[in-house]
């Protein structure tokens, strides 16, 4: 066997050997929910998207426009909330009120961005949770944590 042959060869066993840690990898991954505990996607529990809305960071708090056009205008819906100071979970729960809560899982600290139902869904591991943050299903047996909310005049004001 010449030296440009057993070269060849050798180059193409590392190739192989790094796409296979690579494949290795992604497998463990995926079978661990996802990218890492942040990840919102991959698991095959995320139930359906939840809406995304936009809110501004103001007065140590979150403001979020509500109109009509708003996924939150109606009693009943839900939204994930997202600001430059994180991400919120909300659902409103009458004409004027709403609840608010943290959209980071108690389990291992996925990012929750599914519901089913009425019911907040982590993808990771399955955990679901009521509009209260109440834990429905496990592995999570801790609840979400709730912010304060306040609606006046089609805003509604998150604070800790």
């Amino acid at each position: 066997m010449d030296s440009e042959n057993q070269q060849s060869r050798r180059q193409f066993c590392r190739q192989c050997s790094a796409g296979l840690a690579a494949l290795s990898g992604a497998a463990i991954l995926q079978a661990c929910g996802g990218g890492g505990p942040t990840s919102s996607s991959g698991g095959s529990f995320g139930g359906s998207s939840l809406p995304r809305v936009n809110g501004a960071t103001a007065g140590g708090g979150i403001q979020v426009t509500i109109d009509a056009a708003s996924p939150l205008a109606s009693a009943g819906s839900m939204a994930l909330v997202q600001s430059s100071a994180g991400s919120v979970l909300v659902a409103r729960t009458g004409a004027d009120s709403f609840t608010a809560l943290t959209a980071t899982c108690t389990h291992e600290g996925c990012a929750i961005t599914g519901f089913s139902g009425s019911n907040y869904v982590c993808p990771c591991h399955g955990s679901q949770f009521d509009a209260s943050g109440r834990v429905l299903n496990g592995p999570a047996n801790r609840p979400l944590q709730q912010f304060n909310t306040q609606f006046a005049n089609g805003i509604l004001t998150i604070t800790a």
